[in-house]
């Protein structure tokens, strides 16, 4: 892939069906129209930790991302191998989770279009997309680049009809109606705020997309940086403008109990005829979105089992194409059984686990890189380092602190055996930390 294709696949992950169905999520938690300052602070995080993923991606370009770049920082032969197994256990668990949102959300929003649904039906569709997606991602990359363009072009003129019609229809008083004293510091404020944050960053999640296959992109030392600021930037830019397009047409309150608040906005502005074409288009990005997250997250355990480290299945290869066989229907057949949860749980539980177990992590990664790892080229350094990777940690740690105790305990235990498995299996295998004393690498 070159910067165009890499470029398209981080914003087909990230402009999914996020936006068009938690939006009415973040107006709940905040109480009002100030659940744009949510996008605001998603916004920030996201640069910020998109720096941190741009000098890594450039740094260490093969197929892995994050398994690479922990492995390499915490010591490859001793604590790097836990922090690169607890990554290759925690995309178990989330790829079927961040799959499965987005088969709900397209379900959610076939809906509309089928007011009669039953909720069994619903479940059916949601099953149904995953398996449609394994489909497409199983072959060349090739082909997968072209899919890509092809999609991102419709996403991007689906976005940009959704800014066009709420800003020639725009009501700035009725988009900036803040609840009176809704922006006083309070503790409601604070947990309402750093929840909405929780869910933009679910939008916002993508631009790190082409790090999983860095391997297979032309020049990565230029291409995966570059890709990475355009995409955040440009997203951005689009989500906010969409955001408050929309409440300047749908007032907060009525939007807030939407189901499909694209939809809706769509009838109110030109009737019931268009919101079907829009919801359609919908249906597509969301297609989209979950074709580049699988197409991204199977290449990571692929990468562990290559290198002995993760079970010897996930090896596998086509035999003339070359893409992951196996990880790609493992994690089909995986975020057909996530997709019978509900959404709110899909997205909280896959946020916290990954600032739990890898995000924070991911930020000390740069600093021990650059102390200790001389012999590693960084072709690409953040810029203002490191107030840069600062602002993305307490972004990430505000996060996890407003998230509830209920989802950052079950993270936790996810953790813990995540450790235990490690330890389990490097004992068995005579590996660190059970390896003879006179084996240990000095």
């Amino acid at each position: 892939m070159g910067l165009f294709g890499a470029t398209s696949a981080n914003m087909l992950e990230m402009i999914g069906v996020g936006p068009f169905i938690t939006i009415p999520i973040l107006l709940s938690k905040a109480n009002g129209p100030q659940a744009i300052f949510g996008w605001v602070l998603g916004a920030i995080v996201a640069v910020c930790d998109g720096m941190v993923w741009a000098e890594l991606g450039a740094a260490m370009p093969g197929s892995g991302g994050p398994y690479r770049y922990l492995s390499e920082a915490y010591g490859p032969q001793r604590l790097g191998r836990m922090m690169s197994f607890l990554f290759i256990w925690e995309t178990i668990f989330l790829a079927p989770l961040s799959i499965g949102s987005g088969a709900v959300g397209f379900a959610q929003y076939a809906r509309f279009l089928w007011p009669a649904m039953s909720p069994t039906g619903e479940r059916l569709i949601a099953v149904a997309v995953c398996a449609a997606i394994t489909i497409l991602v199983y072959r060349d990359i090739r082909h997968v680049q072209k899919l890509s363009v092809l999609m991102w072009l419709v996403v991007l003129a689906t976005v940009g009809w959704i800014c066009f019609a709420g800003l020639s229809h725009f009501n700035p008083h009725q988009a900036f109606a803040f609840p009176p004293g809704s922006l006083k510091p309070s503790r409601a404020l604070f947990f309402g705020l750093g929840g909405a944050t929780l869910i933009a960053m679910y939008d916002f999640g993508g631009y790190n997309n082409v790090c999983f296959f860095a391997g297979e992109v032309k020049q990565p030392e230029r291409t995966v940086p570059r890709s990475i600021i355009i995409s955040v930037v440009v997203v951005a830019a689009l989500y906010l403008s969409m955001n408050i397009s929309i409440l300047g047409v749908v007032p907060w309150h009525s939007a807030a109990q939407s189901k499909s608040i694209i939809s809706d906005f769509i009838t109110r502005l030109y009737g019931y005829r268009a919101a079907q074409v829009a919801t359609a288009l919908v249906l597509w990005t969301t297609l989209a979105s979950i074709f580049a997250v699988l197409l991204g997250y199977s290449r990571v355990p692929y990468a562990a089992a290559r290198d002995g480290r993760f079970f010897r299945a996930f090896a596998r290869l086509h035999p003339q194409h070359q893409f992951p066989t196996f990880s790609v229907v493992f994690f089909g057949v995986t975020s057909a059984f996530a997709s019978l949860l509900d959404l709110d749980v899909l997205i909280n539980a896959l946020i916290v686990i990954q600032i739990l177990i890898q995000f924070m992590a991911q930020i000390l990664a740069v600093t021990l890189i650059r102390k200790n790892r001389p012999d590693i080229s960084r072709p690409f350094e953040m810029p203002l380092y490191p107030l840069t990777s600062i602002i993305a940690f307490l972004g990430w740690l505000y996060i996890l602190i407003a998230s509830g105790w209920g989802y950052i305990g079950a993270a936790l235990a996810l953790l813990v055996l995540g450790i235990a498995a490690f330890f389990w299996r490097a004992k068995r295998r005579a590996e660190w930390p059970f390896q003879p004393a006179m084996e240990v690498p000095a």
